[in-house]
């Protein structure tokens, strides 16, 4: 039999990617030595701690001790597609970490150790991926945690939007805190940390190319530091939550349905700061369905109130923490909030998303 005629394989080529290339390509993803490059390049330097310097495939942590006391292990995970990678106030580097960091905060948990998937397109420059990572340490220095464990991959130009990241972490939550839904009373005090809708109208000012009197920036920010001083200043915290997609207005459209009892919040104790207030008047938005990414919503016991807000405003992220309604036996299930003109109207959930890829 005649051997088969050899492929055609003219105007194909396999070069092999040089090391000091400025942009992604396919070979860093390979696991070879492209991909050892990034590692030891860009994610060591930034990220490198006694755990992750092991290169194992999985980290291995001691908490035995953290847990002996009664404690128990917080679990979160979150997915980051912002568009912009880079906007006024952060990155995707920071809300890769406080976006977790803030998950586990919200149990009252004190976070511990991340871990971060990067999904790399083709073509993004190195030295942006590299400015992004930097910002990402600096942050995660920040919340006082490491990331101990990754992975890394690249899809083809046009598949990836630059990078997206994907980040999960542990943490610690003391003996005797219990947050949630179940504890939430008729008659407790809701607390919001600061001013509202900064992160998304951030995002928006650069994607519209909005320009105000005065700079929008991202309120991206790790709150469990805020968290700690707010159970020290009262043990018997009823529910902490933070609002990010669909904003407060989700949040607490999500807190009265889970407790079965209605909230009430007052129009004129919103915080919003002005250019932000004009942005979304501009834009048609509700400021309390724009995210946040550095502020927290509280529900406390009415007694405590005072005691929690002073501790809150005595810390950098809460220095603007203000009471913003309570919660109540009648309408279950709904929020309703009361106008300054002394009528009352229902905040409802958002149906869709008004700010696509804001986090």
């Amino acid at each position: 039999m005649a051997e088969p005629p050899p492929p055609d394989v003219a105007g194909f080529a396999c070069p092999a990617p040089l090391r000091d290339r400025p942009q992604i390509v396919m070979g860093h993803g390979g696991g070879g030595a492209l991909s050892q490059d990034l590692l030891e390049h860009i994610f060591l330097p930034a990220f490198g701690n006694p755990v992750l310097d092991q290169r194992g495939d999985s980290a291995v942590l001691d908490v035995a001790g953290l847990l002996a006391d009664g404690g128990r292990l917080a679990f979160s995970t979150d997915a980051h597609v912002v568009q912009p990678l880079i906007f006024p106030g952060g990155s995707i580097g920071e809300l890769a970490v406080n976006g977790t960091v803030n998950d586990l905060a919200m149990s009252g948990a004190r976070p511990l150790s991340l871990s971060a998937a990067f999904i790399l397109e083709e073509g993004l420059a190195i030295a942006e991926l590299a400015g992004i990572v930097s910002r990402m340490a600096a942050a995660a220095e920040r919340a006082g945690v490491s990331i101990v464990t990754g992975d890394t991959k690249v899809v083809e130009r046009g598949r990836g939007d630059g990078l997206s990241i994907t980040t999960a972490g542990i943490g610690v939550v003391p003996a005797g805190v219990e947050l949630g839904p179940r504890q939430v009373q008729p008659g407790d005090a809701v607390i919001v940390s600061g001013t509202l809708a900064d992160h998304g109208m951030a995002i928006m000012s650069v994607r519209e190319g909005l320009a105000f009197e005065a700079a929008i920036e991202s309120d991206t920010a790790p709150l469990a530091g805020l968290v700690a001083a707010m159970l020290a200043a009262c043990p018997w915290l009823r529910l902490l939550r933070d609002p990010t997609r669909g904003g407060v207005a989700t949040s607490l459209n999500e807190i009265a349905a889970a407790a079965g009892l209605g909230i009430e919040i007052e129009e004129p104790a919103i915080p919003v700061s002005p250019v932000v207030a004009s942005g979304c008047e501009i834009l048609g938005l509700d400021p309390l369905q724009v995210a946040n990414e550095g502020k927290l919503l509280a529900i406390v016991p009415a007694d405590e109130a005072q005691a929690v807000l002073a501790a809150m405003r005595a810390h950098e992220h809460g220095r603007q923490a203000t009471l913003l309604g309570r919660v109540v036996a009648e309408h279950p299930g709904i929020v309703v909030m009361r106008t300054a003109l002394g009528g009352s109207r229902v905040v409802p959930m958002p149906i869709g998303e008004q700010l696509p890829r804001i986090c």
